[in-house]
């Protein structure tokens, strides 16, 4: 896929996929995929790193993430400018966005709308892709007082809406919109040129993501109302892991003849 390529796939209304990714076994896998596209998110600080939200994702930890992605797959591939990156300067946000750029990125993508769409358009006509985020924006989780649906009442729905267009207007090429109710997502998708992807936002969006270890149930304990577990990921390690325990106790691994040399 490439960056013309989500707005011929809005227009042919084919829905994208995206999924996210932080490392290089799983970017192999995902580049036999089918699968559109590849965030490396800021969650890598949460589902890899073990921190209670994404504002512990730095610079270095986003850089680092995305080039072992890229060294693995020929997926476009959308890095997440991490926590406040973009809110020092102008010249630190280029500066951020020309590492992740070199490591391996073809887009970045940033968080919330408001004061923003004067960066988001120098970094478009520096000529680097920009994707939008709305609704939950996790990077402001302890302004918005946790993980909670944006968007319910009519008010803060239009200020949604008209932040989609300022986004668009800045130059974004595509948005994530993160749980808002499923109408209103519809509402702002129909009103855009460019496409939006939704997680948490219904079916009516353009393309929906989710994060790797969510889709394959690696946490049976985290499940929102929006995640659908694909596989049950969590039993299957933690079996293999108790297979693999029990041999070698019980001298069933290795085998001399099969696993020596």
């Amino acid at each position: 896929m490439k960056i013309h390529d989500f707005q011929a796939a809005k227009m042919a209304q084919r829905k994208i996929s995206m999924i996210t990714c932080y490392d290089s076994t799983f970017a192999k896998i995902v580049d036999k995929t089918s699968i559109d596209c590849i965030l490396v998110g800021d969650s890598v600080s949460m589902v890899v790193h073990g921190h209670p939200d994404t504002t512990n994702a730095t610079l270095p930890m986003m850089v680092m993430h995305t080039a072992a992605v890229a060294r693995s797959t020929k997926k476009f591939i959308i890095a997440d400018l991490p926590f406040l990156s973009y809110r020092k300067s102008l010249s630190e946000t280029m500066d951020a966005v020309e590492q992740l750029m070199q490591a391996g990125a073809q887009a970045v993508k940033l968080e919330g709308a408001n004061s923003n769409a004067a960066t988001i358009t120098h970094i478009v006509e520096s000529g680097i892709p920009v994707m939008g985020h709305l609704g939950l924006t996790p990077q402001s989780i302890h302004l918005l007082g946790g993980h909670k649906i944006q968007g319910r009442q009519p008010s803060q729905g239009e200020v949604l809406l008209e932040q989609a267009h300022a986004l668009q207007e800045a130059g974004c090429f595509a948005i994530v919109l993160e749980c808002i109710p499923a109408a209103l997502a519809k509402v702002i998708t129909e009103s855009l040129s460019i496409p939006t992807i939704g997680i948490g936002a219904g079916p009516s969006t353009d393309g929906q993501v989710l994060v790797w270890h969510d889709l394959l149930g690696f946490d049976p304990k985290f499940k929102p109302k929006f995640l659908k577990h694909f596989a049950d990921g969590y039993s299957l390690v933690h079996t293999a892991l108790e297979d693999y325990h029990h041999q070698v106790q019980a001298l069933e691994y290795p085998v001399l003849e099969q696993h020596s040399y």
